[in-house]
């Protein structure tokens, strides 16, 4: 059985953000990054995450924190909003521990080094 991937493009797993998971540099624009970051959530791809916030942020990133926040919800459905070179504003729909559903809105912004994409911050919408 095909498992669709959960950033939920129409293509498989192991065709999309898995490849991402294991090379992050196949990573072509800031989406398709964001993408595998709320894949990498969904699956606890705790190291992905981390390793993908940009090196001058991933200092304020704590690995218990990432892996506390994915593993407290269940993610259920990212939404892209806008997307553009170096921002990405998507809704990721969550149940809390209660079974309460959630929506983070936020608009991120990532940027290159050396030809590799990271998320570099983010900003909470209303």
């Amino acid at each position: 059985m095909i498992q669709l991937c959960p950033c939920g493009s129409t293509l498989s797993y192991q065709n999309c953000c898995n490849r991402i998971h294991q090379d992050q540099k196949l990573a072509e624009t800031a989406e398709q990054l964001m993408r595998s970051r709320y894949a990498a959530f969904c699956l606890r791809l705790i190291d992905f995450l981390y390793d993908s916030f940009h090196p001058h942020t991933r200092r304020f990133q704590k690995k218990s924190e990432i892996e506390q926040w994915a593993k407290e919800n269940n993610w259920q459905e990212l939404q892209i909003v806008k997307s553009t070179t170096s921002t990405v504003e998507f809704k990721a729909y969550y149940m809390d521990l209660r079974g309460e559903l959630h929506t983070h809105h936020e608009k991120s912004n990532f940027k290159q080094l050396n030809g590799i994409w990271y998320y570099y911050d983010g900003q909470l919408k209303a």
